[in-house]
């Protein structure tokens, strides 16, 4: 897994004032649910104002995070679950997830936690989600990266 290198203690984060949004694919849902509950413990306990958005897959991920940043979202926390197949669709949805969630943080100077799990089964999906038995939370993980992120990125502003 993933997980190996991970930050073993990290001090409570306060997010208060933040508003973030979490985007989230419709695709296996019980492991899109799993991440989504995972963001929603990281957000609640930084005290971030929060909402979610439903898209139909991964691959609208990247416009719709931009018109959340463009509409005054200090961050968006993106949660999709890719999982390969017997075509490259998987490929072409993993890039373009990936790189359009990338674009769209350096277009807009905001951050967005990154929770697209790419997959070759449903099993590491579920070893991720933060689901009874998992080994990793990765809604979690996307979301204290994004209200941290965003709150370094106050500071570098309100330094200048």
């Amino acid at each position: 897994m993933s997980g190996t290198g991970a930050p073993q203690s990290i001090d409570r984060v306060d997010a208060t004032g933040l508003d973030v949004i979490v985007v989230a694919g419709m695709w296996h849902e019980v492991i899109t649910d799993g991440l989504i509950a995972g963001a929603q413990r990281a957000l609640d306990d930084a005290g971030a104002t929060w909402r979610l958005v439903r898209v139909p897959g991964s691959f609208e991920l990247p416009v719709t995070a931009k018109a959340a940043l463009d509409a005054g979202a200090d961050a968006v926390v993106a949660l999709g679950v890719i999982i390969r197949g017997g075509t490259p669709h998987f490929e072409f949805v993993s890039s373009a997830a990936t790189d359009g969630l990338t674009r769209v943080a350096l277009d807009t100077g905001k951050p967005v936690g990154f929770g697209v799990l790419t997959l070759d089964d449903e099993a590491q999906g579920i070893a991720r989600a933060g689901l009874p038995g998992s080994i990793e939370d990765k809604g979690f993980e996307a979301a204290d990266a994004a209200i941290r992120t965003a709150l370094v990125l106050r500071a570098l502003r309100q330094a200048q």
